[in-house]
């Protein structure tokens, strides 16, 4: 949650810096606990940064009993990879916003440029699922960007027009983080360039302030040490991926963070 000295996109305080980590389906449930476990250490680092930067998970469905174990006590969050717009009803292998509530999770992540490209997800589906999440008090994570290198001003419009469509479903009043991850740079040898993310990011905050949200804005798209460096200003911090499956370099990251 935003702290109260943190007002979002519409206040006059920035927002606390965040750093979010999706295992994606990399580890199976053993090496999920052990991870969980290296990532619960990490309380002692959030608690001594000179600066506060929020931290959250977001393992398998099958881990979530484990992350509320283990994260138990601690300054991390957690919460799911994905969340289905209905409430309830006859919908085989489908997880409610409601049910992720009760596990404890605070955080879901929507329309990630996977689920869109294997699973079929449209703007529509992953502004439903943003309503489902908001509704239920969760804080979706809104994944977005371009699927294919461009230049900036092209680039920002494809994003907005699924920022925008995921918002509209926001419920007036609540907490988002919106995750800037153009597609080309996932998995790539390095992230986007700096000047890219920042044209685009400024376009994006534009959105969260159109809207009745308190946001907080990312970047990922083989984000790592440096990258946040680069973009101080631009986002609120970063979303990783195999990065944080070292919990070393997740650290790196959270210290540099904190620094700037």
């Amino acid at each position: 949650m935003i702290p109260e000295n943190s007002t979002g996109t519409t206040g006059r305080a920035a927002p606390r810096p965040v750093v979010g980590v999706s295992l994606k389906l990399y580890f199976g449930l053993a090496q999920t606990r052990t991870w969980l476990a290296e990532v619960a250490a990490l309380d002692a680092v959030l608690a001594g940064l000179p600066h506060p930067v929020d931290l959250f998970v977001l393992p398998s469905f099958p881990a979530l009993a484990d992350a509320r174990e283990l994260l138990a006590g601690t300054g991390v969050g957690y919460g799911a990879q994905d969340v289905h717009w209905a409430g309830r009803g006859a919908w085989t292998g489908e997880v409610s916003a409601d049910m992720l509530a009760e596990t404890g999770a605070r955080y879901v992540e929507v329309g990630h440029a996977e689920r869109r490209r294997h699973f079929g997800e449209t703007d529509r589906i992953v502004a439903a699922k943003t309503q489902a999440a908001t509704t239920a008090g969760l804080v979706p994570v809104i994944c977005a960007g371009e699927r294919r290198a461009a230049d900036p001003a092209a680039a920002a419009a494809e994003t907005l027009t699924q920022v925008r469509a995921a918002l509209a479903g926001a419920a007036p009043g609540s907490e988002v983080i919106v995750a800037y991850e153009p597609v080309w740079a996932i998995g790539a040898g390095e992230p986007a360039p700096a000047r890219h993310v920042r044209t685009v990011a400024a376009a994006l905050r534009g959105a969260l302030r159109d809207h009745d949200v308190r946001g907080r804005l990312i970047y990922g798209g083989t984000a790592g040490p440096g990258t946040y460096k680069e973009l101080a200003g631009a986002v609120d911090g970063l979303f990783l991926g195999r990065l944080a499956h070292d919990t070393e370099g997740l650290r790196t990251v959270l210290e540099e963070i904190s620094r700037s």
